[in-house]
């Protein structure tokens, strides 16, 4: 077999994620047939010893699972907690054998759709922004967002010293004088963004539901269900919606802007 990037090969084998392997490698935790590697170093799986904490990585084919969870809230989407956190993990309620990764992590009061995966491969290429891989939510916000307000939501907002949004896709679903349904349609998942940048303009977040990942949606499934995707399931999940489009023009729009200034 060819060389690989030892980041690469670890997301194979199920260690973890590309960005999470890297850091483990900058730990000078992973050895190539006994000597620590650096970041960028390669290996052959078929005649190289690639060890993580000691332990000999395996390149067998392993099959690769998708599982499909929908996350209510008060339920945390990390693996582990504080011990004095009695809150349930996304993993204690899906008793599924071998380690996941999991694909679009809510807060604990958010709610909908998850991803638990053992591909790591595939979890880099729809978790990070660089990808553009779009993830669709349902937001109730408390008042009427102006079109002003939404506009500038759409182009990115300052939610921190040099930390702005991605653009993004916002359409009102439903209005009145007390709370307004958005859908938003995102390729970027900054910690709390969607709430963050809702009470930086004024319009609190109610609920949040997250809807699809790519164009696989949440269909009829309840709160606390998940099952087992389907091959063309795990297709449709791995396309971007189309409003990604939508983004994309918005992105040149701004930066057509910004080289006039």
């Amino acid at each position: 077999m060819a060389k690989e990037r030892i980041q690469k090969l670890m997301a194979q084998a199920g260690i973890a994620s590309r960005r999470a392997s890297e850091k483990i490698i900058q730990e000078g935790r992973v050895t190539v047939n006994g000597k620590v590697v650096q970041l960028g170093d390669k290996a052959d799986p078929a005649t190289d010893d690639v060890r993580v904490d000691g332990e000999k990585l395996k390149f067998q084919d392993i099959e690769k699972v998708y599982y499909v969870f929908y996350k209510p809230p008060n339920v945390l989407s990390s693996n582990t907690k504080d011990f004095d956190d009695d809150r349930p993990t996304v993993r204690e309620l899906i008793p599924v054998e071998g380690h996941l990764f999991t694909i679009g992590r809510l807060d604990a009061e958010s709610e909908g759709m998850m991803i638990l995966t053992n591909d790591g491969e595939l979890k880099n290429k729809l978790s990070h922004p660089r990808y553009e891989h779009t993830k669709t939510y349902k937001v109730t916000v408390y008042g009427e967002p102006t079109p002003e307000h939404l506009e500038e939501w759409q182009n990115g907002v300052f939610i921190g010293p040099g930390e702005k949004t991605a653009p993004c896709y916002i359409k009102v679903l439903e209005s009145n004088k007390t709370t307004t349904v958005l859908r938003i349609v995102m390729i970027e998942g900054k910690k709390r963004q969607i709430r963050r940048v809702a009470s930086l303009l004024g319009y609190p977040v109610k609920k949040l539901v997250r809807t699809h990942i790519g164009e696989l949606g949440l269909g009829t499934l309840k709160r606390g269900e998940w099952y087992r995707l389907s091959d063309e399931e795990v297709m449709y999940m791995s396309q971007p919606s189309w409003e990604l489009e939508l983004i994309r023009k918005r992105k040149r729009m701004l930066r057509q802007q910004k080289r006039k200034k």
